[in-house]
């Protein structure tokens, strides 16, 4: 509804008057059109978030799902999910949870944490921090690393107590060097401009709550549990921006949703990207964190949002979610599980936050958020390869493509279109043709095969919608599993036709 007023147009006026027996309309006042309105959402890109999130959120049983695609030099959103489960264990859009979730961020606020010691050269990427056992008492409350248990890491340098996620290394080293001064730590982070509201162009924005010490309720335990996330709220959008920020060479940019508003072909309003803070710190800090964020998903507890084909940098968060007044240990605990990054590394086009609250344990930010990051990251970044396929191939070369079995008259039509050669007697009349296709070096040979009236035939190799076209026209019942082509059918080829009998086909790449 934010830009109703763009969209509407004006409302025109007539009146009827009787001219020679007939009723005619008369225009007073002509109506106006409104606007059209330019997005920044890319439908293919928002189509590959949707598919990811809401796969994991079942396989989770999760109750709500985030995710934000924003493009790093411009601030424009690519792709905005929210799913929340119904009662009926479905997913629905209820809310726009990216931008209006008030939630306790967990580790991925210990990227900012570190900036700050780093951005004060109280620290460096290399100073080892005793994190002992796993567990140290913070004012009188045990601060515990995720792996307390099993005896803790022991002595860790700054850039492997982010690879580890370390509660006790990151809080050890805000407590040591600012608790005698908690302000310059708060201040620290509003350098960062992580404290501040976006002004979004859409409605319903939270704005993230960092305390200070001359707030209420900030008690010595306070500056720990803070660094690392808790005692502190940030919805996931202002996170991104934060992130988008490191990618962006410390420009941080307001994320864009409209781009401009057109009328009749002719742009009316431009909306141009915003620059919040043209620096959020020094060019030393930035690098050294952008190596750190590196090494947490090449070489830590975030691989599995990494890529073999680029680069991934982020940070994963796992963390309890408080119910309100009740505090976190009434019934079952719900965590949050993050991971806030972008890609490639080494020249970032992309950043994204991917965000999921679950009930109960297991929780893990880099195995279950991290895994949706880069299932979306690679499908991203194999859609944005736009390279002509001149530049790959010599003049000489025969480009021969992989062809799926099916219907080979439409198969036939396709190629001759497309001006590659084929091989094989294919009858153009007007009976359907099936068969397979085998690549040569020069040609795709077209093979028919003979599909028998009463009989199941193989659909091996071919397409969804050839497959589940024959399948059909025989009277059997088609479920599909996966993507790609059919690998396996679960009636075999040559079984006699039962009607309304059904048949699974596991598909693949």
């Amino acid at each position: 509804m934010a830009f109703d007023t763009i969209l509407k147009g004006r409302d025109g006026v007539t009146h009827r008057q009787k001219v020679m027996n007939k009723y005619l309309n008369i225009v007073d006042i002509p109506p106006v059109d409104g606007c059209d309105l330019i997005t920044s959402i890319d439908v293919g890109m928002q189509d590959i978030c949707e598919k990811a999130l809401v796969d994991k959120l079942k396989e989770l049983n999760a109750t709500v799902g985030v995710v934000v695609l924003m493009e790093v030099a411009t601030g424009d959103v690519k792709a905005i999910v929210n799913m929340t489960q119904g009662k009926d264990g479905e997913y629905y859009e209820v809310r726009n949870n990216a931008i209006s979730d008030m939630m306790e961020p967990g580790s991925t606020f210990k990227t900012a944490s570190i900036m700050v010691a780093l951005e004060d050269g109280k620290i460096t990427p290399n100073d080892v921090i005793d994190t002992g056992n796993g567990v140290k008492m913070m004012h009188g409350r045990p601060m515990k690393d995720h792996n307390w248990h099993r005896g803790g890491y022991g002595n860790l340098t700054v850039t492997e107590i982010l690879e580890v996620s370390s509660n006790v290394g990151v809080s050890s080293i805000i407590d040591k060097y600012y608790s005698g001064n908690p302000q310059k730590f708060v201040d620290g982070l509003k350098r960062l401009s992580i404290d501040q509201a976006l002004k979004l162009q859409i409605a319903g924005e939270g704005k993230p709550n960092i305390r200070g010490p001359k707030e209420r309720y900030f008690a010595k335990t306070t500056l720990p549990w803070m660094s690392i996330g808790y005692e502190t709220q940030v919805p996931p959008i202002n996170l991104l921006t934060f992130y988008n920020a490191i990618a962006n060479n410390g420009i941080s940019i307001r994320p864009r949703f409209v781009k401009a508003a057109v009328k009749d072909g002719e742009i009316i309003k431009e909306f141009p990207t915003e620059v919040i803070n043209p620096k959020i710190c020094s060019d030393k800090t930035l690098a050294q964190m952008r190596e750190i964020l590196r090494k947490v998903v090449g070489e830590g507890l975030a691989k599995p949002a990494g890529s073999k084909q680029f680069h991934v940098s982020g940070k994963t968060g796992t963390a309890q979610v408080s119910q309100g007044a009740a505090g976190y240990k009434t019934g079952r605990t719900n965590y949050l599980v993050s991971f806030c990054g972008y890609f490639p590394s080494e020249a970032p086009k992309y950043s994204m936050i991917v965000s999921i609250q679950k009930p109960g344990l297991p929780a893990s930010g880099g195995l279950m958020a991290g895994s949706v990051f880069s299932k979306i990251a690679e499908r991203v970044y194999a859609k944005d390869l736009r390279l002509p396929l001149t530049n790959a191939i010599d003049t000489n070369t025969v480009v021969i493509p992989d062809v799926k079995a099916g219907e080979m008259r439409l198969t036939k039509h396709v190629l001759d279109e497309l001006k590659i050669k084929s091989q094989g007697e294919i009858s153009s009349s007007g009976k359907e043709v099936w068969g397979n296709t085998h690549p040569a070096p020069q040609a795709v040979i077209l093979e028919s095969r003979g599909i028998m009236q009463n009989f199941v035939p193989s659909v091996v190799g071919m397409g969804a919608k050839d497959a589940v076209y024959l399948l059909e026209s025989k009277g059997l019942k088609v479920r599909l599993e996966g993507v790609g082509k059919v690998k396996s059918q679960s009636i075999a080829n040559g079984t006699v036709v039962k009607k309304g009998q059904p048949i699974t086909l596991i598909m693949a790449n």
